[in-house]
Protein backbone atom coordinates (compact mmCIF):
# COMPACT_ATOMS: atom_id res chain seq x y z
CA UNK A 1 0.00 0.00 0.00
CA UNK A 2 1.26 3.46 -0.88
CA UNK A 3 0.07 6.71 0.70
CA UNK A 4 0.40 10.39 -0.07
CA UNK A 5 -1.07 13.69 1.11
CA UNK A 6 -2.74 16.20 -1.20
CA UNK A 7 -1.09 19.36 0.15
CA UNK A 8 -3.77 21.55 -1.43
CA UNK A 9 -6.48 19.81 0.62
CA UNK A 10 -4.71 19.25 3.95
CA UNK A 11 -5.91 21.57 6.72
CA UNK A 12 -3.20 20.61 9.20
CA UNK A 13 -5.60 19.19 11.79
CA UNK A 14 -2.95 16.60 12.84
CA UNK A 15 -5.50 13.78 13.09
CA UNK A 16 -3.39 11.47 10.92
CA UNK A 17 -0.25 12.33 12.89
CA UNK A 18 -2.00 11.50 16.16
CA UNK A 19 -3.43 8.25 14.75
CA UNK A 20 -0.36 6.98 12.88
CA UNK A 21 2.84 8.86 13.78
CA UNK A 22 5.00 6.17 12.17
CA UNK A 23 3.68 7.21 8.75
CA UNK A 24 2.64 10.86 9.09
CA UNK A 25 4.29 13.96 10.55
CA UNK A 26 3.71 17.69 10.43
CA UNK A 27 5.76 19.91 8.15
CA UNK A 28 5.16 23.59 7.41
CA UNK A 29 1.65 23.48 8.85
CA UNK A 30 0.41 20.47 6.89
CA UNK A 31 0.76 16.72 7.23
CA UNK A 32 3.47 14.99 5.26
CA UNK A 33 4.20 11.32 4.68
CA UNK A 34 7.40 9.97 6.22
CA UNK A 35 7.50 7.03 3.81
CA UNK A 36 5.28 6.53 0.77
CA UNK A 37 5.23 2.73 1.25
CA UNK A 38 3.13 1.91 4.32
CA UNK A 39 5.07 -0.44 6.63
CA UNK A 40 3.61 -3.88 7.28
CA UNK A 41 1.17 -3.86 10.16
CA UNK A 42 0.17 -0.20 9.77
CA UNK A 43 -2.25 -0.60 6.87
CA UNK A 44 -5.34 -0.54 9.11
CA UNK A 45 -4.11 2.59 10.90
CA UNK A 46 -3.60 4.34 7.57
CA UNK A 47 -7.07 3.28 6.39
CA UNK A 48 -8.48 4.76 9.61
CA UNK A 49 -6.68 8.01 8.81
CA UNK A 50 -8.16 8.03 5.30
CA UNK A 51 -11.67 7.50 6.66
CA UNK A 52 -11.21 10.13 9.40
CA UNK A 53 -9.52 12.88 7.41
CA UNK A 54 -11.94 15.83 7.41
CA UNK A 55 -10.54 17.25 4.17
CA UNK A 56 -10.07 13.91 2.36
CA UNK A 57 -6.43 14.80 1.74
CA UNK A 58 -4.98 11.30 2.26
CA UNK A 59 -4.70 9.18 -0.86
CA UNK A 60 -3.86 5.48 -0.86
CA UNK A 61 -3.15 3.18 -3.74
Amino acid sequence: MKVKIDADLCTGCELCVDTCPDVFEMGDGIAVVKTSQVPAGLEEDVKECVDSCPSEAIIVS
